[in-house]
């Protein structure tokens, strides 16, 4: 028998004026591990994060067996004991920048009910962990962007919460930071806590790399669900169906691969396409596609099949739902 996650989420709906932002999700996050909610802007990650923190209340009377559980308690009727349980980092993080870094999270500590003897150790334990202890008495004005993300991080881990909703925390960061900030949430999930108990991550974010480190990904359009499953499952649907192809012009490469019968999708991956062709078809497309190319005065600089990238089941399953 499955265990129950620490979020578990059923048909949750949202409107705002008339206009669906989340339109029937279900989801369950288990302890120990991230899932990723993956799509593009307008997608409702954020209004589903919301939904699930008890900023917002979901839409009454669309669907029979709306509920929202954190941990043991429900967050419908036991709104604040949920909350307890909640670390959460939203997309616009508000510091108080005439603060220290250190007078950041006792701010944010005291205002979830702990006392010094709490949170004063457990404070310097954060800061060490987040890579900001040597910048506590820092005011939070002059910290880099990075160093911001990873004091909202710190400030969301301060009363030890076994959920934690990130939404997009990476945005607007440089690589080597974004690379700084997921192994922070990689390592909150690895270890089991001296309790027993782990932490359940739930991340939004618009970038399929870092989705790709997730234990599950749901990919999320137009308020709804269209697909989730491990990363690797996910890639599996189009194993041997994908092209790379580099050379030039770009144009006239992509204009005869929408031609070939088939080809079911060319898309533009930087200076190269990713080409999606039917089961059993990568030789005579190959074959083909390098004919034609050079007869009309192309240049075929690579044409090979590669793994399937998430961006390529995305792609797949938008047009299913279009």
């Amino acid at each position: 028998m499955a265990m129950a996650g620490l979020i578990e989420a059923h048909n949750l709906y949202k409107s705002f004026d008339g206009n669906t932002a989340v339109d029937g999700i279900s989801m369950s996050v288990a302890a120990g591990e991230i899932y990723g909610l993956v799509g593009p802007d307008g997608a409702g990650k954020t209004t589903t994060l919301r939904l699930l923190c008890g900023a917002l209340r979901p839409d009454e009377g669309r669907e029979d067996g709306v509920s929202i559980k954190i941990g043991a308690q429900d967050l419908l009727h036991q709104t604040e004991q949920a909350r307890a349980l909640i670390g959460y980092l939203p997309q616009r993080f508000s510091l108080y920048e005439e603060l220290t870094v250190i007078e950041n999270i006792r701010f944010f500590a005291e205002v979830r009910g702990l006392k010094a003897a709490e949170w004063r150790p457990r404070c310097l334990d954060i800061l060490e962990f987040v890579g900001l202890a040597e910048y506590s008495v820092r005011r939070a004005g002059h910290l880099s962007g990075g160093m911001k993300q990873k004091l909202g991080l710190a400030a969301a881990l301060v009363h030890r919460p076994p959920v934690l909703l990130l939404d997009e925390p990476t945005t607007g960061v440089d690589p080597v930071t974004r690379q700084d900030f997921w192994q922070l949430i990689i390592r909150l999930v690895a270890p089991a806590k001296e309790d027993g108990r782990g932490t359940a991550v739930l991340v939004t974010t618009p970038y399929m790399d870092e989705a790709a480190r997730c234990s599950r990904v749901g990919f999320m359009q137009g308020g709804r669900l269209l697909i989730e499953g491990r990363p690797a499952s996910l890639r599996d649907r189009l194993e041997g169906r994908i092209l790379e192809l580099q050379g030039e012009p770009l144009p006239l490469l992509r204009s005869l691969s929408k031609a070939d019968k088939d080809v079911e999708d060319a898309q533009m991956f930087g200076d190269r396409l990713h080409l999606r062709v039917g089961e059993g078809k990568m030789k005579k497309v190959i074959d083909r596609l390098q004919k034609q190319i050079r007869a009309k005065g192309g240049e075929v600089k690579r044409m090979r099949p590669i793994p399937p990238q998430l961006e390529d089941v995305f792609i797949l399953f938008l047009e299913r739902k279009s």
